[in-house]
């Protein structure tokens, strides 16, 4: 009767806490502090791709973060995903704050009719077979459901697809990446529409180099890009190289293809004056991004 009471408890109570491995507990009160204790900031890697918009973290990914993030991504801790959440809620009011945008439930005006989107960038295809979720999805819907708690209009679109297949990322440096993930997102066919309808937030669990994030908000967008040689980039991935035909004029690795229109923000691409959602030529505009978590290089920012 005892074995099977615990095994009963065992799928009710969590084992152990998914940071440091205490026994019952979701997130032990260290663990929690770690996520969240520190409270967000912006974050911007080295080097800094291009077009990426402005990207507000939670937290540094070392230790218990590191653990957390891994234990609800690889190994199904699905209840971590409402701290993760939470954590991510607060990374997304503080890029809202910092794009002056009315966000409620901090002290703030009403935000009035326009939602607030937050957009996950997608995982792989194999990968969220194999883990049987996608960890940023399920995390941005426990963000939605904690800005809505504090009065934010959100919604979660899952506006993002991936148009082809694209290599196993761990192992690549921040070019190998930028060239790995060049062209292979999209809009997914409906959601044009309801991108323009809103203020749209990248949201995604992890920040490393930024390509993801940059790839995410070029097909948000609206960028075109298509297969173009690219001699003299120094990266080491083989097949078709990209280059985007965007007003960033970025291209694979860190150089440019031409000059940077002055309508482009120079970190968003957002054109110079506007907070909206849809630009002057109805591209859809990207706010700013948010993730839990961001190598802790990204977080010294000081530098100009």
């Amino acid at each position: 009767m005892r074995d099977w009471w615990q095994d009963l408890t065992d799928l009710v109570l969590p084992a152990e806490c998914g940071g440091c491995g205490r026994p019952r507990a979701v997130l032990c009160a260290r663990c929690r502090g770690a996520l969240s204790g520190a409270g967000p900031c912006r974050v911007r890697p080295v080097p800094e791709p291009a077009g990426l918009p402005p990207v507000h973290a939670a937290a540094r990914y070392a230790d218990e973060v590191r653990a957390t993030l891994l234990a609800h991504k690889e190994r199904g801790a699905l209840a971590l995903s409402r701290p993760l959440g939470e954590a991510l809620a607060d990374a997304v009011r503080a890029g809202l704050r910092a794009a002056r945008t009315p966000c409620a439930g901090d002290g703030g005006p009403s935000a009035g009719p326009r939602p607030v989107l937050l957009v996950p960038v997608p995982s792989a295809r194999r990968a969220v077979r194999a883990r049987g979720h996608d960890p940023a999805r399920r995390i941005a819907y426990a963000a939605a459901g904690e800005l809505r708690r504090s009065g934010v209009p959100v919604r979660v679109l899952s506006a993002l697809r991936q148009r082809r297949d694209v290599a196993d990322q761990s192992g690549l440096g921040s070019r190998q990446r930028l060239a790995n993930l060049a062209g292979a997102l999209t809009v997914t066919r409906g959601c044009e529409r309801l991108l323009s309808a809103g203020r749209v937030v990248l949201v995604d669990d992890l920040m490393t180099t930024g390509a993801s994030l940059a790839e995410a908000a070029r097909a948000v967008r609206g960028r075109a890009w298509a297969p173009a040689p690219d001699p003299g980039s120094g990266s080491s991935i083989s097949g078709p190289a990209f280059v985007y035909r965007g007003e960033t004029g970025e291209r694979r690795g860190e150089q440019r293809n031409g000059p940077v229109q002055q309508r482009a923000g120079r970190r968003s691409g957002r054109p110079s004056g506007t907070a909206g959602a849809e630009g002057a030529e109805g591209i859809t505009d990207v706010m700013c991004a948010a993730v839990v978590a961001a190598s802790p290089d990204a977080f010294e920012i000081s530098r100009n």
